[in-house]
């Protein structure tokens, strides 16, 4: 049993499973999907640190942005809604178009993807349920969906074998504040911190272990101060010890909450900004650090996670096409960087109002579980070699990962010529050079300190694996 202290907490091992599945499915849907408005540019955190809020592609911040005076948002809703329509109103809408929503569509889609989590929001910074729950906002008493979505959704996912987890606002909800984020400053310190807010928190984040079981924990932003946070871990650690359990925990002092702590802030942010760091604030225990549209340049011993839009935002943009959207090459080229350096892909899918996958994104998740099917040995349950990458004079560029003494080459760039060059590898005596979803051999040779192998004919966007046999140390 975990105590509620921190020393207790941070025993607690990194699950397997979590480590092995290297590829998870993101969610946002909810009240921004019916507007599904941002902004059409490229993500760039390093805008949005200089205090770009406004101009965010990401369409879940809508409301965020309809407070923003001159906004792109603002003027989007004035002639689209009316500039008198409230954000909220939106509710009803939402509700209406999600009756036709198909949990095992989406379970179907996501096992072809070949995904082995899922990571549902059940709650943004708007403050919209995506579930009944028993604890009520007492602002919005009825600020819920009419359907059950995580439960539903838990139950479709977990029938096919995938792991359940759930994101869940709890820094931010716009519902107890009414000023609007225009930089860091106000993103670390505007989030509601009274008694009442943090016992509103800390129920929901019980009810969705309880309840809906589980496996993964996602926080954002932060959590309100002046609460243990290790009596919410131990809970959840004592209910599933294989429980997983993400860094966006950090608790903004109340001290920082005033004019001078915002100055301090946004200094910090600016010298973030120079250094190139995009990461959360260090926090006393998590099991994972979390990247977003972003990653790491080498190979890291602690365990991390990228998340993504396959577009530029997380919540469905309507004006997005599909030059906005990543096709599954790309993402499978990112899959592979990031697990070779001992990370997670979680790739979001933003789905419409009425719950119906944007075909782009569709095709995307399908391309990734085509190739995950022939070459998911050289992902799932793999770990970092001694070192991430090699490149080849002649354009070759390759990522390893290793599962026990079997070393994967995975090129990311083909050579032209289709000879790929790289430093000589401790092959098993007597072991063969194999090419993953193909049966006949191809010419190979491991002499001189070079490790030479001629690829048959591939197309241009193909992505091919080479499995090779190591001798045990």
């Amino acid at each position: 049993m975990y105590e509620p202290t921190f020393s207790s907490v941070k025993q607690h091992p990194l699950p397997a499973w979590y480590d092995d599945a290297k590829f998870g499915i993101f969610i946002h849907w909810g009240l921004y999907s019916v507007p599904a408005f941002a902004p059409r540019k490229p993500m760039d955190l390093q805008s949005l640190l200089s205090g770009d809020f406004g101009g965010s592609p990401y369409a879940e911040w809508y409301q965020n942005n309809l407070r923003i005076n001159g906004s792109a948002v603002q003027q989007y809703h004035a002639e689209k809604y009316g500039a008198s329509f409230p954000y909220e109103s939106f509710a009803a809408a939402f509700n209406a178009q999600s009756r036709g929503w198909n949990p095992e569509a989406w379970a179907d889609a996501f096992q072809r993807a070949r995904a082995r989590y899922v990571v549902l929001v059940t709650k943004h910074h708007d403050g919209f349920l995506m579930w009944p729950s028993q604890h009520l906002n007492p602002r919005c008493p009825n600020y819920h969906a009419a359907r059950d979505i995580v439960g539903e959704l838990q139950r479709s996912v977990t029938a096919r074998g995938l792991k359940m987890g759930y994101y869940y606002s709890s820094a931010l909800d716009w519902t107890f504040t009414p000023q609007s984020i225009q930089n860091i400053a106000d993103l670390m310190t505007s989030g509601p911190a009274d008694r009442v807010y943090r016992d509103y928190v800390e129920q929901h984040w019980k009810e969705l272990i309880d309840r809906y079981d589980a496996a993964l924990l996602w926080s954002d932003i932060g959590y309100p101060p002046k609460y243990n946070l290790a009596e919410l871990f131990a809970y959840f650690y004592n209910r599933r010890s294989d429980g997983v359990i993400n860094d966006r925990w950090y608790q903004t002092p109340i001290g920082l909450r005033n004019p001078i702590g915002k100055f301090v802030l946004k200094q910090a942010a600016k010298w973030m900004e120079k250094q190139g760091r995009t990461n959360m604030p260090k926090v006393p225990h998590c099991d994972y650090v979390t990247t977003e549209y972003s990653g790491h340049d080498q190979a890291t011993p602690f365990k991390w996670e990228a998340c993504r839009g396959i577009g530029n935002s997380f919540g469905y943009n309507q004006f997005e096409t599909a030059d906005d959207y990543q096709a599954a090459p790309a993402l499978i080229r990112s899959l592979i960087d990031i697990v070779s350096k001992n990370g997670n892909l979680l790739l979001n899918v933003g789905p419409r109002a009425d719950g119906s996958l944007p075909e782009a994104q569709i095709a995307a998740l399908d391309g990734m579980g085509q190739w995950l099917a022939i070459n998911g040995e050289a992902i799932y349950g793999t770990r970092p070699w001694t070192r991430f990458k090699d490149d080849g004079a002649n354009g070759a560029e390759v990522r390893y990962t290793i599962n026990d003494n079997t070393l994967y080459v995975t090129a990311i760039a083909l050579p032209a010529d289709r000879v790929v060059a790289l430093p000589a590898v401790p092959l098993k005596p007597g072991g063969q050079v194999q090419l993953l979803g193909r049966a006949q051999p191809i010419e190979w040779a491991n002499t001189a300190g070079k490790l030479i192998v001629h690829l048959p004919p591939l197309a241009n966007d193909d992505i091919p694996v080479l499995k090779i046999e190591l001798e045990r140390p």
